[in-house]
């Protein structure tokens, strides 16, 4: 189950949403099996410099290496800055969790 964080200065104009959904479509091109990916936006009211960090993080298995990873940001990277309009500060990252990490779906 991979996750998504877009942090990013308010003065930036973009569809975060639209974004997250493509950013799970990418993740999924490259690892059918990622599952779901979840994803959430945080535009920054009071910032120095207009700027988008992205963090995406996924579970760690062995296919994904590092030329997978590379590949991965490549195209996350091409898509996110596809989507930018405005110039500004850009980072991306990409990690993977640790073995002692837990993920499910909690039903009630």
């Amino acid at each position: 189950m991979p996750h998504a964080e877009l942090k990013f200065s308010s003065d930036l104009e973009f569809d975060a949403k639209s974004i997250l959904a493509e950013i799970e479509t990418v993740i999924l091109k490259h690892s059918s099996g990622a599952g779901a990916c979840k994803g959430r936006a945080y535009p920054a009211e009071q910032f120095h410099h207009s700027h988008i960090a992205i963090t995406v993080a996924l579970l760690a298995k062995p296919h994904r290496d590092a030329a997978f990873s590379r590949a991965l940001l490549a195209d996350l990277e091409s898509l996110i800055k596809a989507r930018l309009s405005q110039p500004c500060k850009f980072s991306l990252g990409l990690s993977y969790s640790p073995p002692f990490y837990v993920t499910n779906f909690h039903a009630v």
